[in-house]
């Protein structure tokens, strides 16, 4: 059978190199796949007014440095989110609790690193006031988020 793909040496070599842009277009028609992003953006929506609001207490209340503000307003987050992604949005059952907090944990520790970076540059660098720069910080990071925990964190095994 000849190669559809000129530029790659083998047909086998071809399926590999295009199966992630072929798994992403068949995940675009699945239905469920988009109900999946709608539940995860109403949680994340959730747990972004939970964080915006831990941190502007810490902040402002508390009198807390923004830095560690923002990893307090991301650990109460992140448990919100995890109990609603983990039973609503992507409907994981089983005994399996304990691997997927440890993958949702890794998932949004990379995710924090990421907004906690964001934050600062736009703090210090730009001159964004604390608490709104918080909230692009924070919605700056949902894609990475959706992606490692509906690949990883909560991927159905098959």
């Amino acid at each position: 059978m000849p190669c559809r793909y000129p530029d790659l040496m083998h047909e086998e070599t071809a399926a590999v190199e295009i199966r992630p842009h072929v798994r992403l277009l068949h995940g675009m028609r699945r239905p469920a796949n988009w109900l999946q992003l709608v539940r995860f953006g109403i949680v994340g929506g959730v747990g972004f007014a939970v964080n915006l609001v831990v941190y502007t207490v810490c902040v402002h209340a508390l009198g807390l440095d923004y830095h560690a503000a923002a990893v307090v307003a991301w650990l109460v987050a992140v448990i919100n989110n995890f109990v609603l992604n983990r039973h609503w949005t992507f409907d994981a059952s089983g005994d399996r609790v304990r691997f997927q907090a440890v993958r949702f944990l890794v998932v949004s520790l990379v995710a924090l690193g990421f907004s906690l970076v964001f934050l600062t540059l736009l703090v210090e660098s730009a001159g964004v006031a604390k608490v709104p720069a918080q909230a692009v910080a924070v919605a700056a990071s949902m894609p990475l988020n959706f992606l490692g925990n509906k690949l990883w964190s909560f991927r159905r095994r098959g």
